[in-house]
């Protein structure tokens, strides 16, 4: 027998190379491999009689006997053909494998097998063949096989393993462990919430009983799954809450004096009245600031909630105070536009706050003054890019970093901004809505604040969906609304042209644009692969009026505001989330005229997955529902993508998201466990005994 823990080159069918590879892959012991899990499963569990198998009829599962069996060498050298006759009591089937030549001491004449695999015609259109099934030999008192009648697992290519040799390791590796795994949920917690043992509940998630449902089973809905699903997210909030007690009672930061007669000078420089929703964030904000532990909050809010001002007032109490304050950016543009409207918030009111911009194309004596200033403290608040944490750039005194469009930052990258302060405030800010639920689960460490309300006098964009029929009617809206003194975005996926891509690129769509349908108007071009400068001159003459129409990829997406752009068209919407055509339609409606949002679609049409998303950007215009539905459609992972740090590792975050009380649950498991007399220090242990690939994933839950 083995221990969990044992190192996997000791399990039957590893040995010493097979184990490299793992290690490689960060699977080093018997767990690791158990926490393997399966992307989705095949029911194996119904034979069916051969006399019934039909072309083009989906998976089958057989119970037959070899009556004969033959290798073939083919004149391709090294390319082999194994057939195989495989018969039961209604008739016989081919089966052929390439490339399998061991397979010939496998398939013995008389021997039982079950197999599984697609009914197709050979080659003369002729026979019922299965091509490359999944197979099992059996004794004939073999009642339970691995790889076929059952539930079977199905596993994503690991460490160069088909997904039939993992599932052999595994079923050796659950067999082979002995008593019970060490439980990562607490005992009082597993029974108030009735979850199996972890060792009963990773082998029903591999091997499922045979009355599990499929549906249950991809929907990750079991109650094996809820185990796993309810310490997945019990360990994530276990860390997270370690860390929010760590900053709440052991990091020492800094009170800031927030008095009546601050916020009413501050308020005194804006030209307008904040919404209530601001007002509520900014109370938020005003009560971190004057605890005495650095400020971790995140601040969300829909495109144009006014979360920037947020930031600017924030930004000035720490200014206040005496100390420096920074604001980063995840593009030069977009770190631009904040400068300017905080340059022009100042200037209007003649406020005597000193400020810097800080982006690569800032060099030589003007970056060299900016260096002087932020170290020597002559500069109050600085605005840039990622060029904020590089190594030569000291703050005298930082107490306070904005980070906007957070989810554009890796944790790295903002840890490293954080770092060159005194345990700075931070305040993150996104502006792509994420459910509650999400937002519990990936920055548990952090308070929530969220703009609900909009400004007055923003005017909802109108969303319609349109195909090529339509085109000519949307070019002659266009014209009308450039006619009129107003501009508008083409937005497209790809920069150019590939052979096997019917989308519509940037350059040729550019150029066809500038020559057949506004032959008589500017027609700009924007994309990722141009260099920094040539954006930004870009932008600035679309920002300037210079330009009509700006043709670009989703470089825009992101906080571009230009109020006299009134059109944004999105070519191939059918190919985009949700919650990136609302960031794209965010770039309209910015100022006081009526804006179109017109999301075209491709000749080829669109799916139902598709045309439910283009129907919801119709409908509403409310961020937070938008994401949502998002989230329902597609999923956490095509939603957020694998650059979320620790996002992609999650493998039951579906089904916590489908089941917000499970969250919960966990999370207040893990609250309840680290705020107990000695709790803290339970939980350190706790999390220190996990194995290496668990500790490897919450260690980024140590950076807000």
């Amino acid at each position: 027998m083995l221990d969990a823990r044992t190192e996997l080159r000791y399990l039957k069918g590893v040995g010493p190379r097979r184990a490299d590879s793992l290690r490689e892959s960060g699977l080093e012991t018997v767990e690791d491999l158990l926490y393997v899990l399966p992307f989705r499963w095949e029911d194996r569990r119904a034979f069916r009689r051969v006399a019934d198998l039909a072309a083009g009829d989906p998976d089958a599962a057989l119970d037959v006997r070899v009556v004969r069996s033959r290798l073939i060498r083919t004149r391709r050298p090294g390319f082999t053909i194994f057939e195989a006759i495989l018969a039961d009591a209604s008739g016989s089937v081919r089966s052929i494998w390439y490339n399998q030549p061991y397979l010939e001491r496998v398939f013995r004449e008389g021997r039982r097998a079950v197999v599984f695999g697609r009914p197709s015609l050979d080659r003369y259109g002729r026979d019922v063949v299965l091509e490359n099934p999944d197979y099992e030999t059996l004794d004939d008192d073999d009642a339970e096989g691995i790889h076929t009648g059952r539930i079977v697992p199905v596993y994503r290519k690991l460490a160069g393993l088909s997904s039939r040799v993992q599932r052999n390791l595994i079923w050796r590796a659950l067999g082979s462990v002995g008593g019970p795994l060490a439980e990562t949920v607490p005992a009082p917690a597993a029974s108030r919430h009735r979850l199996l043992e972890r060792l009963e509940a990773l082998r029903e998630v591999h091997f499922p009983p045979p009355d599990a449902s499929l549906v249950d089973l991809d929907r990750r809905a079991t109650p094996a799954q809820r185990v796993l699903a309810f310490e997945e997210i019990f360990l994530l909030q276990l860390a997270l809450a370690v860390r929010r007690r760590g900053i709440r009672e052991e990091s020492r930061g800094i009170a800031y004096e927030v008095p009546d007669a601050l916020r009413t000078r501050l308020a005194s420089l804006l030209p307008f009245r904040l919404t209530g929703a601001q007002r509520r964030v900014l109370r938020e904000i005003g009560a971190d600031l004057r605890a005495p532990h650095p400020m971790h909050r995140l601040l969300q809010g829909d495109v144009g909630s006014g979360k920037t001002i947020v930031a600017i007032l924030t930004l000035l109490v720490a200014v206040e105070n005496g100390y420096q304050a920074a604001l980063m950016a995840p593009t030069e543009i977009l770190a631009d536009q904040h400068y300017r409207s905080l340059s022009r918030l100042l200037d209007l009111k003649g406020a005597g706050y000193r400020r810097a911009f800080l982006a690569g194309s800032v060099s030589g004596a003007a970056r060299r003054r900016t260096l002087e200033g932020l170290a020597g403290g002559g500069i109050d608040i600085v605005v840039g890019t990622h060029a904020l944490f590089e190594e030569g750039v000291r703050f005298r005194r930082l107490g306070l970093v904005v980070v906007d469009e957070q989810h554009r930052f890796g944790v790295l990258q903002r840890a490293a901004l954080a770092g060159k302060g005194c345990r700075p405030d931070v305040l993150v800010m996104t502006a792509t809505p994420i459910p509650r639920s999400l937002a519990l689960t990936l920055y548990g460490d952090l308070d929530l604040s969220v703009i609900d309300e909009m400004p007055p006098g923003r005017t909802p964009v109108r969303t319609v969906v349109r195909g090529e029929a339509d085109r000519g009617r949307v070019y002659e809206r266009m014209r009308r609304e450039i006619e009129g003194g107003r501009q508008a975005y083409v937005v497209v996926p790809l920069v150019e042209e590939t052979e096997r891509s019917d989308l519509k690129a940037a350059t040729a769509f550019a150029a066809r644009l500038r020559g057949e349908v506004f032959p008589d108007r500017a027609v700009g071009l924007l994309h990722g692969r141009m260099k920094g400068e040539e954006k930004d001159a870009v932008m600035r003459a679309f920002a300037a009026g210079r330009i009509d129409v700006l043709v670009a990829t989703t470089v825009v997406e992101v906080g571009v505001d230009v109020a006299n752009a009134t059109v944004m068209v999105v070519e191939h919407a059918e190919r985009f989330g949700l919650s990136q055509l609302h960031q794209l339609r965010g770039r309209v409606g910015r100022g006081p005229g009526a804006s179109h949002c017109v999301l075209m679609v491709g000749d080829g049409g669109t799916g139902s997955e598709a045309r439910e998303r283009l129907a919801v950007m119709a409908e509403t215009s409310d961020g937070f529902r938008i994401a949502e539905r998002d989230l329902e459609i597609r999923g956490p992972g095509a939603v957020f993508g694998t650059q979320q740090h620790g996002l992609s590792d999650l493998q039951f975050l579906s089904a916590v998201l489908r089941d917000p009380s499970l969250l919960e649950a966990a999370r207040e498991e893990a609250r309840a466990l680290v705020a107990g007399k000695g709790g803290a220090d339970r939980a350190r242990r706790l999390l220190g005994s996990l194995r290496p690939g668990w500790r490897r994933r919450l260690s980024l839950a140590g950076i807000g």
